[in-house]
C-alpha cells in the first residue's frame, strides 16, 4: 500500500497539467455493474446537471521517450519516476470508488518507449475495470499521437470520452517545442475517432450554435457525399458504444508565438473538421528553463485564457465565427473586456438593436444578453412589448446592454460616443461598485480609458507577460 501511494503521488502530480478533464455528455447505463456515469463525471469537473463531481486524474506512467521542451515528464527532466502495472491502477480505481473518494478516472500517460506500448498497457487497465471489476463510472482515456488504429479502437470502445491534445496551434511551434510529435500524427486519431463516432451515428456536438450546422442524413447518401448522420441511437448497447461522450483536445497558451486570432481558427477548424465536443486551452506555466520558452520567472497568462474561453464560448453557443472575433487588424482579444464587448465596440454600424423586434440571432449579440435571456425576451414579447426595467428582472447586464440596445425605440445608454470613450464608460461602470453606480465623470471615464498598442501587446506576450493589469480573471 506504501508504494502505491508513492506512485500515486508522483503519477497525480504528473497529470495535474491536463485540462480537459470535464465528463459532461455520457449517459451509460447501469445494467447490474458496479457504478454509473450518468450525468456524470482526486480532480473535480462539472457534469451536465451541474453537479460537482470528482475524478481520479492519474497518469500510467511517467518515464517518458520523448523530450519535449514544455513538459515537466520530459525524457531529461530530473523528476522521481514511477509507472503503475494495469493490474494495480485498476485495483486502486476500485478501491477508490468502494470508498466514495471518484465518481470516475482520467487516465493519461507519457511515451514509455513508444505510443503503442503505452496505448496496450492503458486498453488493459481499461478492460480489467470494464470487464473483471465490473465499473461502468465514467472513464476519460488519452490518445497518445502516434497510436495505431487498432488500439485507438480498443481505448474508444472501453472509454466514455477520448482525446488526443493538439499542444500548439501552429506547426513551427509544434516542431520547435516538440520534435518528436507531428501533426499528423495528432490528427490521424481524431480523424479515426469522427469516422467511428459517424459510423454509430452518435456525434455528440460542441454547442446549440455548432448542433445547428449538424446535417442529419443517412449514411452514403448518393446526393450529399460530404455529409454525415449524427443521429443518436439509444438502442445501442454497452459493448457497441464507442466514446458516447465524443472526443475533445486541448491547446498549450503561452509557450508559443501565435496570436489569438491563429488560436481561435485552430480551434474553429476542429470543431467544423472533427467534431470536437470542446478543445480546452491550458495556460503555460513555465516549469522548464529553454531559450525556447518563456522565462521561469513568467506568470501564467490567466486572463489571456480566460478570454480564449469566452470567444470559444461566443462560437459554440452564440453562433460566431472565428473570424468576426477577430480579424488581422486587432489579433490579440482584448485582456480588459470580454470578447462579446470588444465585437460590439468594433461594429457600432449594427448597434443599437431594438429589443422588441430584433431575431434570436440578433438578441445573443447584445452584450449582457445571454441565450437564456433572450429566450425570455421572446416569450414576454408574445404578451406584451419589453420595457427597459424588464431587463434586469429578465436576466439581462443592463450596465452592459444599455449602450447596445432600444427599447420601443428609446435609447437609454446617453449620448453616443466613439469607440474608444465607450469603452472607459463600460469599464469604469464594470469597476465601481454597485452602491456606488450611477453617472460617471468625465474624469473615471478618463482613468479608465486603456488603448491597447498591437505592438506593445504583442511585445509583452513575446516576453510571457500579461503587462500591469494582474492575473485575475
Amino acid at each position: 500500500m506504501e508504494q502505491w501511494y508513492t506512485k500515486l503521488q508522483i503519477l497525480a502530480d504528473g497529470a495535474k497539467y491536463d485540462a480537459s478533464c470535464s465528463s459532461s455528455g455520457v449517459e451509460r447505463k447501469n445494467t447490474g455493474r458496479m457504478g454509473s456515469s450518468s450525468c456524470a463525471g482526486v480532480c473535480h469537473s462539472w457534469s451536465a446537471d451541474g453537479r460537482c463531481i470528482s475524478l481520479l486524474k492519474v497518469l500510467l506512467s511517467n518515464r517518458c521517450a520523448y523530450d519535449c521542451e514544455y513538459c515537466i515528464n520530459r525524457a531529461t527532466a530530473d523528476v522521481a519516476r514511477a509507472s503503475f502495472e494495469p493490474e494495480e491502477l485498476a485495483d486502486l480505481t476500485m478501491e477508490f470508488y468502494r470508498r466514495n473518494y471518484i465518481e470516475g478516472l482520467f487516465l493519461s500517460s507519457a511515451v514509455e518507449r513508444n505510443p503503442d506500448y503505452t496505448s496496450e498497457r492503458m486498453a488493459r487497465c481499461l478492460e480489467l475495470l470494464r470487464q473483471k471489476h465490473g465499473f461502468a463510472g465514467y472513464i476519460h482515456a488519452k490518445i497518445i499521437p502516434g497510436t495505431s488504429p487498432e488500439l485507438v479502437a480498443r481505448l474508444g470502445a472501453l472509454a466514455d470520452r477520448v482525446s488526443v491534445n493538439a499542444e500548439f496551434p501552429s506547426k513551427k511551434s509544434l516542431e520547435l517545442l516538440a520534435p518528436r510529435k507531428t501533426f499528423d500524427d495528432i490528427l490521424a486519431p481524431m480523424g479515426q475517432i469522427r469516422e467511428a463516432l459517424e459510423e454509430r451515428r452518435h456525434l455528440p456536438g460542441p454547442g446549440a450554435a455548432r448542433k445547428a450546422e449538424l446535417t442529419y442524413l443517412p449514411v452514403n447518401d448518393p446526393l450529399r457525399p460530404d455529409a454525415f448522420p449524427v443521429a443518436y441511437e439509444r438502442s445501442l448497447n454497452y459493448k457497441d458504444r464507442f466514446a458516447p461522450a465524443g472526443q475533445t483536445t486541448q491547446m498549450i497558451i503561452g509557450a508559443g508565438g501565435e496570436t489569438d486570432r491563429q488560436i481561435l481558427r485552430v480551434s474553429d477548424g476542429f470543431y467544423k473538421h472533427f467534431r470536437m465536443k470542446r478543445v480546452y486551452f491550458s495556460a503555460y506555466i513555465p516549469l522548464n528553463d529553454s531559450p525556447n520558452l518563456p522565462s521561469l520567472l513568467t506568470p501564467p497568462p490567466l486572463k489571456r485564457e480566460h478570454r480564449l474561453y469566452q470567444a470559444d464560448w461566443l462560437m459554440r453557443f452564440y453562433g460566431f465565427k472565428a473570424e468576426e472575433i477577430l480579424d488581422g487588424d486587432d489579433p490579440f482579444l482584448d485582456p480588459e473586456l470580454d470578447p462579446k464587448v470588444m465585437w460590439a465596440l468594433r461594429h457600432l454600424d449594427q448597434f443599437p438593436i431594438e429589443i422588441n423586434k430584433a431575431p434570436l440571432e440578433l438578441l445573443v449579440r447584445i452584450p449582457g444578453v445571454g441565450t437564456t435571456s433572450a429566450r425570455r425576451i421572446l416569450r414576454q414579447r408574445r404578451m406584451a412589448a419589453v420595457k427597459f426595467d424588464d431587463l434586469k428582472k429578465i436576466g439581462v447586464v443592463v450596465k452592459r446592454a444599455r449602450y447596445f440596445l432600444t427599447c420601443s425605440g428609446r435609447y437609454y445608454g446617453g449620448p453616443q460616443e466613439d469607440p474608444l470613450f465607450l469603452r472607459g464608460r463600460i469599464l469604469a461602470e464594470e469597476r465601481l461598485p454597485v452602491a456606488e453606480a450611477g453617472p460617471l465623470s468625465r474624469e473615471q471615464i478618463r482613468k479608465s480609458l486603456l488603448p491597447i498598442d498591437d505592438n506593445i501587446q504583442i511585445s509583452m506576450f513575446q516576453m510571457g507577460t500579461e503587462g500591469s493589469h494582474g492575473l485575475l480573471v
